[in-house]
């Protein structure tokens, strides 16, 4: 039986198997003309499959050029377009999602033919079959940035992957170092090869990769600054450098005096003829480090310091904690650290703080309850997280511990607890976005006359 209409609707028959089959000639992207095909148990079936294709032509909406699978779309986007705006890591995650999850599930799916109600299935079964939430809201991203691009190139009407509901990801509740942890880890790293890095990272926040890439020639010895242009990053099984995470990561960082020293002693012992990428940071053969490597190294001393074991990414979020505990301006952390967005820093990288926060209720609490008789008393409050960075101070610098500890680069004594060095170091913030008030803290809260000797560091 073969059902003929009007022209222009297509055409509807049966097969010598039983199934219906819908066909018509539509218009393409190009100007042309191609024939699709739409098939059915019934008639009805493929009349109504037939009829959508046909309201979708009719809506301006040219069908694709050729039938393309899911995996065939997804090697095309992977390959052309992609790398056009996606980091070469970036890539390299997509990659292997593509690989573990979008192809064995959708793989020889029609392009055309995905449903939100099959793709809700489908991201339900893998999360029944024992994978997180973030590994599922992962495959859904991916998939939704090439339907995305899909979209724009009129292959597809509509993203179903956007259509489509997910459990939310709790992330964990990661705590930072403290100031004191961070001191006891310091004291054992003090004669490692790799001190510096671990500066780098506790003083100044920078990301691994960006410390790992960080060249002698981003180091601004005349001006005191520290440029960060570049980072280092394992990519395909090779070392690879390329540029930093964002725009705004692409910043300029003040060389604290300590960093100025410890850096000097660190280039004038380094292996500089096998040095060939000129890196701060290398092995000791002077070869750019791997970053697996780096983390192996930070934990063996981690453990050796009996410190709990946190993350090397950790460290950037104690230095945005350490930032805002010390009164550092939200603004300030946020330039010092690299980020895009001050929400990143404040709601992310910034952790909660117990002691802050009773010093606080405790101010609060006096102000409520303070009367005209003892409105002139002074008060004693608990004492704020800058008395917990004097053993780093120490540590850093060669002096000893206690109140007033001994540096090399102040000319009199001064309380790291006072208020009046904090609000002196917070205007010293305001003036120059970048200057890094953990390190002022680490650097100019006290010192004697003479000048105390840093130490030897050992390769």
């Amino acid at each position: 039986m073969t059902g003929r209409r009007p022209t222009g609707e297509g055409t509807i028959y049966r097969r010598k198997d039983g199934r219906w089959e819908g066909a018509a000639y539509l218009p393409t992207a190009s100007g042309g003309r191609r024939r699709i095909r739409v098939y059915g148990k019934t008639r009805s079936e493929a009349h109504t499959r037939l009829n959508e294709y046909l309201a979708t032509s009719q809506r301006g909406v040219p069908v694709p050029e050729r039938s393309w699978t899911i995996a065939a779309y997804l090697d095309y986007w992977m390959r052309e377009v992609a790398p056009l705006t996606l980091r070469p890591r970036t890539i390299e995650l997509y990659e292997s999602v593509i690989r573990n999850h979008l192809k064995p599930r959708l793989g020889m799916k029609p392009l055309l033919r995905l449903s939100v109600a099959e793709l809700q299935m489908i991201l339900n079964r893998q999360l029944a079959d024992g994978h997180s939430v973030r590994t599922v809201r992962a495959t859904r991203t991916v998939l939704s940035a090439a339907l995305t691009r899909a979209m724009r190139e009129e292959l597809v009407t509509r993203n179903v992957a956007r259509l489509v509901e997910l459990p939310a990801w709790e992330k964990k509740d990661r705590t930072p170092w403290t100031a004191a942890e961070a001191s006891r880890f310091l004291a054992q790293a003090r004669n490692d090869a790799l001190f510096p890095a671990y500066l780098l990272l506790m003083i100044l926040g920078l990301r691994r990769g960006e410390m790992l890439g960080l060249r002698w020639s981003d180091v601004d010895w005349d001006r005191n600054e520290i440029h960060i242009r570049q980072q280092l990053q394992q990519i395909g099984g090779q070392l690879q450098v390329g540029p930093v995470k964002t725009s705004a990561g692409k910043r300029d960082l003040p060389l604290l005096p300590i960093l100025r020293t410890v850096l000097a002693r660190h280039q004038a012992r380094q292996n500089t003829a096998a040095n060939t990428w000129n890196l701060v940071v290398t092995t000791t053969a002077g070869s750019p480090l791997w970053p697996r490597n780096f983390v192996r190294a930070f934990h063996a001393l981690r453990e050796r310091a009996g410190l709990r074991r946190i993350r090397v990414h950790d460290l950037r979020h104690m230095t945005a904690t350490l930032l805002k505990d010390l009164g550092a301006p939200a603004r300030d952390a946020q330039l010092i650290l690299g980020h895009a967005h001050i929400s990143t820093t404040q709601q992310i990288y910034q952790h909660a703080n117990t002691a802050t926060q009773q010093t606080a209720l405790d101010r609060l609490g006096q102000a409520l309850l303070v009367t005209s008789d003892d409105s002139g008393r002074s008060r004693q409050i608990q004492p704020s997280i800058a008395e917990s960075v004097v053993t780093s101070t120490s540590i850093i610098s060669g002096g000893p511990g206690g109140a007033r500890t001994l540096d090399t680069l102040l000319k009199r004594r001064k309380m790291l607890g006072d208020r009046h060095s904090l609000t002196s170091v917070i205007t010293q913030l305001r003036a120059r976005t970048n200057t890094h008030l953990l390190g002022y803290v680490a650097v100019t809260n006290s010192r004697q006359p003479e000048r105390v000797d840093v130490g030897p560091l050992h390769n």
